[in-house]
């Protein structure tokens, strides 16, 4: 008898988890990640081979492995995204904790595997680098004390993200790793800016920084080295960035043809810093410009998504974590063409590399998750809940 007064209450039919995650999910980034992983495989068909005939192992031994974490990469990134937002500040809390354990750990426990910075924890059969883990943590936690800090009676996000990002540069130059180092500043100003922190204190932790590279530049032989070699007018053709500048110039528009380069015999790094000179070399300029227009749309369909977003900390991260995508991918390049030093970073989802793959997977399942399509509601329900 109520029912037939009052009517009754929809039952409401929870959709399925992954037809509503393939309804909801970027494509075109999801696509884009996709074509990279295959670039990758491809380009590491023509720069591993020789490594692996120089260390006595069979010719595709490292593209059977590139492939392998490459699939385990692939996995976990369409795993993460389909995560609800807490549940991605959670894994990035839990992420970054874990990290931090292994970064303080690194000074007795890690290795240099003979390239001036302790990086790695060999196991034997794999390394792990823990930096990489690191940075997609860190983007979650600085998204979540600045989105908390804008809460009325909230923490001062701001100003524990600040000691936190002075901690976590403080133990990555203990490495050195320079590189990171930077790369973990520019995701706390990305973040922080998005927040609405104001351009004098950008300005002022721009100052500080190149105060402290001064600093660095005195104090640290190998980073003297790779400023000097950067600063230099001559590039000395035994080097890799001298190798890596020939390549490109060798390759031209259209590349020398598959299997025609020459830089993969010289260049230790062919397979992971330096693969795009291996791209530039065997398949031209089309081919970079390629890469350059698939990261170009990661980043850009990313941001585009996030700007209707109203939950600050879904906004925030993403924010953060689309541009350290992009940026990694920026210094990889640019390194190889000589704009910017040495920095030892990979290029996401195209160099081999276990550690740098699979956290690469990591971050793109954090932002095909904050960036999927979800009730928005009205503007009106936004006033109705402050009231």
């Amino acid at each position: 008898m109520t029912e037939m007064v009052y009517g009754s209450n929809p039952v409401r039919v929870s959709e399925p988890v992954i037809p509503k995650w393939w309804r909801t999910i970027d494509k075109w980034v999801l696509t884009c990640v996709f074509v990279l992983f295959g670039i990758g495989i491809l380009l590491g068909l023509a720069a591993s081979v020789p490594l692996a005939t120089r260390n006595g192992l069979e010719p595709f031994y490292y593209v059977q492995r590139q492939a392998f974490f490459g699939g385990v990469a692939l996995i976990v990134m369409i795993a993460v995204s389909m995560m609800p937002p807490v549940m991605v500040r959670r894994l990035g809390v839990l992420g970054f904790a874990l990290s931090m354990v292994a970064l303080m750990l690194l000074p007795l426990f890690g290795t240099d595997f003979g390239k001036g910075a302790v990086r790695w924890f060999s196991f034997g059969f794999a390394s792990v680098q823990p930096s990489e883990f690191l940075k997609p943590g860190f983007v979650v936690v600085v998204a979540w004390l600045i989105a908390a800090s804008q809460d009325l009676a909230g923490p001062p996000g701001k100003t524990i993200s600040f000691a936190l990002t002075l901690v976590v540069v403080g133990f990555l130059a203990m490495q050195p790793d320079f590189g990171q180092s930077a790369l973990v500043l520019f995701a706390w100003g990305v973040v922080y800016f998005v927040g609405g922190a104001p351009m004098l204190l950008i300005g002022v932790v721009g100052g500080i920084v190149a105060a402290a590279g001064l600093v660095f530049y005195e104090s640290s032989e190998h980073f003297a080295r790779r400023i000097d070699g950067f600063l230099s007018p001559d590039v000395d053709p035994r080097t890799q960035l001298g190798y890596a500048a020939n390549a490109i110039q060798e390759g031209g528009f259209f590349g020398v043809g598959v299997g025609g380069g020459q830089v993969k015999w010289s260049l230790p790094d062919a397979h992971t810093d330096f693969i795009i000179a291996v791209a530039a070399e065997e398949y031209g300029l089309i081919l970079v410009l390629a890469i350059l227009a698939l990261y170009g749309v990661i980043v850009v369909r990313s941001l585009w998504r996030l700007l209707p977003e109203r939950d600050p900390f879904a906004r925030l991260a993403g924010a953060g974590l689309a541009c350290i995508f992009g940026v990694q991918a920026m210094i990889n390049m640019g390194v190889a063409v000589r704009l910017l030093p040495a920095k030892g970073m990979t290029l996401p989802f195209v160099s081999y590399g276990g550690s740098s793959v699979i956290a690469a997977g990591i971050t793109l399942g954090m932002l095909l998750a904050l960036t999927r399509e979800r009730p928005r509601g009205q503007m009106s329900d936004v006033f109705r809940r402050g009231r």
